[in-house]
């Protein structure tokens, strides 16, 4: 067994930064930004002070709405300094689901940028709270948002009514170290940290409560996996407001010392450009990524061989995809991890030295200090290896609960402290998993279980396909059909029956797509999941199948 770490977050990079003073801990080359981790720790401190002075308290909720800016990093990191509670904002949001995220979870504090991508983040908070310029910094009030008080800007040109992030190292100048120091010796490793919503694909969203305790030892086990040490360089182009970004991606740096070098917004050609230009030995990604960055044009005039490992997570990974980014970007070391954001997140991930097979074909097998069990969807029965069923964890890495809802935490941790996943896996002899679907993916066709990875992975291996996702639609007769969404290869036509033909006589005739749709690409979250349940939604309405009646 490894021994946790028992530090809150603030003091862990306090340790961190004491051994390796020197090492870089946050590189943005496009802003000239490269901080030591002596430097980056004391940023955070200085930050950390700042909100302090602002009458951010222990326990309070502050919520961060930004892409992979510097700024982020840090608040990450002075907001656990004393004990306030990080809510990530995914920079998808629209007004409706800022409202939500903001009023639900209290928060005292929204830290934001002005833009992202084609989203004006000004104008979407004017739609929440239209008088927002009218209030002096620091005193708003707002009927629906009885706690926000404060919000402050990351960027220039700072709008009436808000706070500058740098005015913050200004204000820490009114604080002592002592004051600081005081408010960490109240810290517990225990207490919640970080506060992430689930991706709401049914009902609202859900605020994950994440303790110092959870991502810590998730980040550094993860790091663990990937054989990290204080001489790795991590390219992050996942976002941080996930998971995938402030845990898989910084925390694993963070715990071993190694540097981060984030991307603030993906780009296959920028990923390409840092990993050259800084030499990276790790990248982390989820498939789409990977895709994008392996079919750039110039993608062969890109010297890679500095790449070691890496994460490839967030969906199904396509062996073919993973094979080439072991061959034509190094990465012969290249993981996958498997978790979700109530297991802090990863509950699963392949090893370095893992044969190919077992890395294409698998999720890997638990972390270190996690208990991992498939059980009878049915009677809640554990099952021997080779049987498929739920996936459940048990361990460090299970959330505190869902921020103000007790029924929804105690339906998906039940009284044995076990988290249902709500995935449907199969486990080996030697406990690696693999991912077969999840309970409201599975498409039931006249009472057959058809589980869309299974087809997926099938069309993956024709030469004219790229990228494939299946669900299921409703059918009068079955009850479910089978549809394949495809994005070609460049330059590739197909017809919809020649993906039929491709399936006949190599798998049951009852998986075969009976709709086919060519597609340039899929909705997503801001985190990179495909949206399967809007795909449906397309579908339902396109085919006509509104009274077809078969259950969601």
């Amino acid at each position: 067994m490894s021994k946790a770490i028992t530090l809150p977050i603030g003091a862990m990079l306090d340790d961190i930064a004491r051994r390796f003073p020197e090492n870089d801990a946050l590189v943005y080359p496009e802003r000239n930004i490269r901080y030591s981790y002596a430097r980056f720790n004391e940023i955070c401190r200085q930050v950390a002070k700042g909100l302090l002075k602002m009458g951010i308290k222990k326990g309070d909720n502050v919520s961060i709405w930004a892409y992979n800016v510097p700024e982020w990093v840090i608040l990450q990191f002075a907001t656990a300094k004393i004990g306030a509670v990080l809510v990530t904002v995914n920079t998808a949001y629209k007004s409706a689901e800022l409202e939500y995220v903001l009023n639900q979870s209290d928060s005292t504090t929204l830290f934001m940028v002005r833009s992202f991508k084609d989203a004006d983040y000004l104008k979407t908070l004017a739609d929440v709270v239209p008088s927002v310029n009218a209030f002096e910094p620091g005193k708003l009030s707002f009927e629906k948002l009885p706690f926000l008080k404060n919000l402050v800007f990351i960027g220039e040109d700072t709008p009436a009514g808000m706070f500058n992030f740098n005015s913050i190292m200004e204000l820490a100048k009114d604080v002592s170290d002592q004051e600081l120091a005081a408010v960490e010796a109240t810290l517990d490793c225990f207490e919640a940290i970080n506060m992430q919503y689930t991706s709401g694909t049914t009902g609202f969203p859900k605020g994950v409560m994440l303790t110092h305790h959870n991502v810590i030892n998730n980040g550094f086990n993860i790091g663990e996996c990937m054989k990290f040490t204080d001489k790795d360089r991590l390219c992050i182009p996942v976002p941080f407001f996930h998971c995938f970004g402030c845990v898989l991606a910084v925390l694993a740096c963070v715990t071993h010392g190694s540097a981060m070098v984030p991307v603030e917004i993906f780009d296959p050609l920028k990923v390409l450009q840092t990993v050259e230009a800084e030499k990276c030995t790790a990248v982390h990604g989820v498939p789409t990524m990977f895709i994008a960055e392996l079919e750039h044009p110039d993608f062969s005039k890109f010297d890679l061989s500095s790449l070691r490992s890496g994460i490839m997570a967030g969906s199904p990974c396509p062996i073919e995809v993973m094979k080439r980014v072991i061959r034509d970007m190094h990465a012969s070391e290249i993981t996958i991890a498997y978790g979700l954001t109530e297991a802090s997140p990863v509950i699963t991930q392949t090893r370095t030295d893992d044969p190919v097979e077992l890395r294409v074909a698998t999720v890997g097998r638990a972390l270190p200090d996690v208990e991992v069990k498939i059980i009878d969807i049915e009677t809640g029965a554990s099952l021997p290896p080779g049987k498929q069923g739920e996936l459940c964890t048990r361990g460090y890495l299970v959330m505190k609960g869902y921020y103000k809802m007790p029924e929804e935490t105690a339906r998906a941790i039940d009284g044995e402290g076990w988290l249902h996943t709500g995935d449907i896996a199969i486990m080996d002899e030697n406990g690696y998993c693999k991912i077969t679907g999840r309970i409201k993916q599975m498409i039931i066709r006249g009472g057959e279980n058809i589980y869309p990875r299974e087809i997926e992975e099938f069309l993956y291996t024709h030469p004219k396909i790229s990228d494939v996702q299946i669900y299921g639609v409703p059918d009068k007769k079955y009850g479910e059909q089978v549809m394949a969404a495809v994005i070609l290869k460049k330059g590739m036509e197909m017809t919809e029956e020649e993906v039929r033909d491709f399936c006949k006589d190599r798998i049951a005739n009852y998986k075969i797509p009976r709709y086919v749709k060519f597609v340039e690409g899929y909705p997503m979250t801001a985190s990179g999941k495909i949206q399967k349940f809007k795909l449906r939604e397309i579908a339902i309405k396109e085919l006509n199948l509104e009274d077809a009646g078969a259950t969601a």
